[in-house]
């Protein structure tokens, strides 16, 4: 029998990062090894400290954070940080105490590298945010793509509107760069996009439902989840949230939950259509030479089993 499978989360925690990142250290699926921080809901900074805090909570201080980059891969610094989403420190305003912990003395990209050479085809990464630390990965070492077993990713919205503007999703918009570096790597990609994870969706009912649990996890999850609920009111006129990072790490935890199609995915880097994912399922070839030619598939989620995918999600957190 095989053990649980290794997992590194990169992350920018954001209050649907904690529900992930919690939800992973109650699965006995797989072992979480490492954590690595990305801006995206919060700076890289305050990502940091988050992730340390949430270990904090956890009783996980084990587990070791690298720090990621502060900027962008083609190294702008004028970065989208979803403080309204999430809250000006990340976790709904909740004014959670310095942790005690700190980062290793590694960046991101270098752990990352090491842990890959260290258990080669073993570790699944799950990126929850841009994807600025894997390419810089691969720019650190090009066997890296080899190494690493399975990279899941949350982001892309395929063939629906993103979430940013009607082209973008949060994560690929925020370095569409790196995420096209990534996507055509050659590693084994899973990409869960926002065509996906807004069919799953945590009521204002079960919401209460876990409130009244006794489960560590879940308590302290509905301190940090009115700020998150309050904004989909707003945003979406909707009573419930998107579970967009717990779902991504389903797909890693227990793929079966999903189903998946295989083409090449590129990214738009420029205008009015930047951060744009596009699929092509290689059903057709095309007479001309492109920038599509030659370039390695991975898989899109298309389908979710949303209330296994829920119940999943509740009952761990709950019984914690």
């Amino acid at each position: 029998m095989a053990g649980p499978k290794k997992i590194i989360i990169d992350t920018d925690p954001g209050i649907d990062d904690a529900m992930a990142i919690f939800l992973a250290l109650r699965s006995p699926e797989v072992d979480v090894i490492g954590m690595t921080t990305i801006y995206g809901n919060v700076y890289t900074s305050l990502a940091t400290r988050n992730a340390l805090h949430l270990l904090e909570v956890a009783g996980r201080t084990d587990i070791p954070v690298a720090e990621g980059s502060h900027v962008s891969y083609m190294k702008a610094t004028k970065l989208r940080v979803a403080d309204f989403v999430h809250g000006v420190d990340g976790l709904g305003n909740q004014n959670f105490p310095q942790p005690k912990s700190k980062p290793i003395e590694k960046s991101a990209a270098e752990y990352l590298v090491e842990q890959a050479n260290l258990y080669p085809g073993e570790v699944t990464l799950v990126a929850l945010g841009p994807l600025t630390n894997i390419a810089l990965a691969i720019e650190l070492d090009p066997g890296f793509t080899k190494n690493i077993g399975q990279i899941v990713i949350l982001g892309g919205a395929f063939a629906v509107n993103g979430n940013v503007n009607p082209a973008a999703e949060a994560n690929i918009f925020g370095d569409p760069e790196a995420a096209d570096i990534v996507f055509t790597c050659g590693a084994d990609i899973v990409a869960v996009g926002i065509n996906v994870t807004h069919q799953v969706i945590l009521t204002d009912n079960q919401r209460d439902i876990m409130a009244e649990s006794d489960g560590l996890f879940a308590n302290y999850l509905c301190k940090i989840l009115e700020y998150y609920f309050s904004y989909h009111r707003d945003a979406y006129s909707m009573k419930g949230v998107y579970l967009h990072d717990p779902t991504a790490l389903i797909a890693a935890v227990n793929p079966s939950l999903m189903t998946y199609t295989e083409g090449v995915v590129r990214v738009q880097t420029s205008g009015i259509t930047r951060g744009l994912t596009l699929f092509y399922n290689k059903q057709k070839r095309f007479h001309e030479e492109t920038e599509w030619c030659n370039k390695p598939t991975v898989k899109v989620a298309v389908t979710v089993d949303a209330p296994a995918v829920v119940k999943l999600v509740m009952d761990r957190l709950m019984h914690s």
